[in-house]
């Protein structure tokens, strides 16, 4: 089955009863037991839940792991994954990520962690210490854009024994498959491109192998972060048009980089020709708030992947955790803008950013 077919097949023919189209919402904490000893495989929605299941089986086909699991948000799916280790076992971070996941790193887990140029495979490799258990990468960085060398980095993996961790977020299994570059988990905003409607907060994690996906949902079940039946019905609801969508966002990209690195006012455009992201730079400080206060139909918002435009300043947003020289020395200035493009007309945003930048 093609990976855009079975997108659109997400959730279909989960009702053996009714025969209904769209996945059934379960809303149930509890399920009966047929009697004592026996179960339907379903006892009470942490442990387990029919919509989250029919969620998880189309994020583990598309992505072509073994075992995924869905998660109350992206931050809880991270977690998840950094609970795997000990306070001995280090990891080699791409320098230039998400805030969230840098804070979280800094704030929370008494992880040692190196940050690195993971696009760097010499740097990389340099970073690697005997107790190394993983390497943490983005596919394409937030939000410089940069990507890896998956694979390559899957093999300085093998060779150290460790685990390669992708968060595939702005790519998605329609542009980029770790696991079939050798990496070991794959995980996911679901919020983003996956559900793709600014409607709903999700994560997800998808595990090569089935016995890594076992732990991962240990942890999961024990901890509780596991993702509601609602929830998990508007991620498949998502998925279904998620090929469609992505096109779109990679058309309109690719336009708007192009017309923005043409513009007297902008220094530099991050796009790299893949996905619906882009961050560019203006030639002064002054112009951020004028922009963010003057785009219409572009949305000034946090968050990214959904139908609508959405622009962000990462200094002051996503960002902010970091400390400033850090954030200075990453390209993470205060002239950096990161745009989100969704699948409106790709004149109308042209317009409204040119509106925006020489009003």
């Amino acid at each position: 089955m093609k990976l855009d077919t079975a997108l659109v097949h997400a959730g279909v023919r989960r009702d053996p009863v009714y025969g209904a189209i769209s996945a059934p919402i379960y809303q149930s904490a509890s399920f009966q037991h047929p009697a004592l000893g026996e179960s339907t495989g379903y006892d009470y929605s942490r442990s387990g839940n029919p919509t989250r299941s029919a969620l998880e089986d189309a994020l583990a086909r598309v992505e072509g792991g073994e075992r995924a699991l869905a998660f109350a948000s992206g931050m809880a799916a991270i977690t998840c994954v950094l609970q795997l280790f000990g306070p001995d076992d280090h990891l080699v971070v791409t320098e230039d990520l998400y805030g969230g996941t840098y804070r979280l790193l800094e704030q929370v887990f008494p992880l040692p962690h190196t940050y690195v140029d993971t696009t760097d495979l010499e740097a990389v490799r340099g970073a690697i210490r005997p107790n190394t258990r993983a390497i943490l990468v983005e596919s394409l960085t937030n939000p410089r854009m940069k990507r890896a060398d998956l694979a390559a980095l899957a093999a300085l993996c093998r060779d150290a024994g460790a685990r390669l961790i992708v968060d595939n977020t702005f790519l998605t299994p329609c542009l980029c498959r770790p696991l079939d570059l050798g990496a070991d988990i794959v995980l996911h905003s679901a919020t983003k491109y996956l559900a793709g409607h600014n409607d709903v907060v999700a994560g997800a994690l998808v595990a090569r192998d089935a016995d890594l996906g076992e732990r991962l949902y240990f942890i999961q079940n024990a901890v509780g972060s596991a993702l509601g039946p609602q929830e998990s019905w508007l991620v498949v609801r998502g998925l279904k048009t998620l090929a469609l969508r992505m096109e779109r966002h990679q058309q309109n990209a690719m336009r708007i980089a192009e017309w923005l690195g043409r513009h007297p006012l902008v220094e530099q455009v991050l796009y790299p020709g893949v996905g619906g992201m882009l961050s560019f730079t203006v030639t002064d400080p002054v112009l951020v708030p004028r922009v963010l206060r003057r785009v219409s139909l572009i949305l000034f918002a946090e968050s990214l992947g959904g139908v609508e435009t959405l622009i962000t300043f990462p200094w002051a947003q996503t960002h902010a955790d970091m400390p400033a020289d850090v954030r200075e020395r990453l390209g993470i200035t205060d002239r950096l803008l990161r745009l989100s493009v969704g699948i409106e007309d790709a004149d109308d945003l042209i317009a409204d950013l040119a509106q925006a930048l020489e009003g």
